[in-house]
């Protein structure tokens, strides 16, 4: 829904529409309702056939490059454990999703990169193989290492000698695959298929498809080229918000067209004039949600967060008039209101904060590219003067940024003493584009992902990829969202730098906050009590 149209919730009514004849309604309900109906199903239709056509792309890519790699091991399996072992075990560290990789002669495997010399016939460790085959592939229910978690195992038989070759294991945790799936809402679900075996993400144990069948029909199947497997992705036949979209359109078709025109007319007069009125009388203010350093469990920060209260209307959600500054070209002048709003707090956030205290800011993305936006940062920094505050600006990653003008502003931010974070991260389609292109200090984790923690849900694996690839890129993280001890306790065990949300305080006022600040802080060891 336009942002325009969820301002208007707020906004006071100056007209009812009179509604049309009980008859003409219908007539226009049934009529472009059901035209609705029938666009929404092929806009669907055409979606899943394009996000079945990705996966598969990407699962076969992921299958190649580990066929790369075992093509480059292939003379290995002439040698002798002893001679190769370590380099087995070097290329199975720096391979994606690999538990083991194993050496096999005569049916026989003699040498894992895992637990080194070895001498286990084939069919004991995978039965379902096929070592006549060039490439052959199965499920097993788990490893010696992780028997719990199901592995696929592939094997790959040497071209040169058919009596060897490299057996490999995958884990199968589906979270790679899942990342593509994340762009359809409708997908609820994803099965992988090898044979008459399934591993599926409604189901931790593996599925015997001789005995048992999977109990829903996949609303598509993405075959896998070169490779005997297929993904089966679920979902629903007809999704409630396609419903409710339908139904929503049928209504809105009843209402008479002179009356909705004026509506409209009505509505454009006024357009883009709500957001600096409110910043005239000001309606707008700000409140602060601290950030808990993870290891001291003390507050190093603020993160700062803009409100409006219309009278008469009640708080806006910030994500609402934030869209609607942003259609409207009212983003700047907000901005710049919510600097001077921080400005007026400075003295008192230096005295609640510890010397170089994050103050984290959020930016708009078009912020950046406008030409008075170093004016305006370098104005917000000198309103500050010596309060000793280290500013964060925080820019949502849901964005696409221009690259080449994006890498000149970032730098020349970290030249002036500011820091970068990438905020929501996740939720977008530019997630890895920001970490691979530009220089970022901290990688503010979405509370989608935390919500996930201590749930069977497919998102926590994604949770921890995310971690682990911040520690790689030696990138601080911030937790937002935090909500339990059981999170916050998880969040910490994970080495995650920084924590904010509802467990430890909302946002609040400047008032409120030095009463927080003088309470002790939560901890998630008792249970926040």
């Amino acid at each position: 829904m336009p942002p325009k149209t969820l301002l208007t919730r707020y906004l006071p009514t100056t007209r009812k529409i009179v509604g049309i004849a009980i008859i003409w309604g219908v007539l226009c309900a049934l009529a472009f309702g059901g035209a609705a109906a029938v666009a929404l199903h092929h806009k669907r239709a055409d979606a899943l056939d394009l996000l079945a056509r990705n996966l598969s792309g990407y699962v076969i890519t992921l299958f190649n490059d580990l066929k790369n790699t075992t093509d480059q091991l292939q003379p290995l399996a002439f040698q002798e454990c002893a001679q190769v072992g370590q380099q087995l075990t070097s290329r199975a560290a720096f391979s994606l999703n690999v538990r083991a990789f194993l050496l096999v002669r005569d049916q026989t495997a003699y040498c894992s990169s895992a637990t080194g010399a070895m001498s286990m016939h084939m069919v004991s460790l995978t039965p379902r193989l096929n070592l006549n085959l060039p490439l052959d592939m199965s499920i097993l229910p788990g490893t010696p290492m992780l028997p719990d978690k199901p592995a696929i195992s592939v094997w790959f038989r040497n071209p040169v000698d058919p009596g060897r070759g490299i057996f490999t294991t995958l884990n199968i945790d589906l979270t790679s695959w899942l990342l593509h799936t994340a762009r359809e809402r409708d997908v609820t679900g994803v099965a992988l298929i090898i044979k008459d075996q399934a591993i599926a993400t409604f189901s931790p144990q593996l599925i015997d498809l001789k005995n048992n069948h999977l109990d829903t029909t996949p609303i598509r199947i993405a075959s896998v080229s070169g490779y005997p497997m297929a993904i089966w992705l679920y979902g629903e036949s007809w999704p409630l918000e396609d419903i409710q979209l339908t139904l929503l359109i049928a209504l809105l078709a009843a209402l008479p067209g002179a009356l909705a025109s004026g509506y409209l007319q009505q509505l454009r007069i006024r357009s883009g004039k709500e957001i600096l009125a409110g910043i005239r009388r000001n309606q707008f203010f700000v409140v602060y949600q601290p950030v808990i350093d993870s290891k001291s469990l003390t507050m190093i920060g603020v993160e700062v967060l803009m409100r409006w209260e219309r009278p008469g209307s009640g708080l806006v959600p910030p994500d609402v008039f934030i869209s609607y500054a942003e259609s409207q070209q009212s983003i700047i002048p907000l901005t710049r209101h919510l600097f001077a709003l921080i400005a007026r707090d400075a003295d008192s956030l230096k005295q609640l904060l510890p010397a170089g205290g994050k103050l984290g800011v959020n930016l708009a993305p078009s912020h950046l590219y406008s030409p008075s936006f170093k004016q305006d940062i370098l104005h917000f920094a000198r309103s500050i003067h010596d309060s000793q505050l280290q500013i964060v600006f925080e820019i949502t990653e849901r964005d696409m940024l221009k690259e080449e003008e994006s890498i000149a502003i970032f730098q020349w931010l970290h030249d002036n003493g500011f820091e970068i974070a990438v905020d929501d991260f996740g939720t977008g389609h530019s997630a890895l584009i920001y970490l691979e292109r530009f220089t970022l200090d901290y990688l503010k984790i979405d509370r989608g992902f935390i919500q996930s923690i201590g749930l069977q849900t497919v998102t926590t694996p994604v949770l921890e990829a995310v971690l682990s690839l911040a520690r790689r890129l030696n990138m601080k993280t911030v937790a937002e969202g935090v909500e339990t001890p059981q999170q916050a306790r998880w969040l910490i065990d994970q080495g995650v730098t920084y924590l904010q949300g509802y467990y430890f305080s909302p946002g609040l006022p400047m008032n409120q906050l030095r009463e927080w600040a003088a309470q002790p802080i939560p901890r998630p060891d008792s249970g926040g009590n």
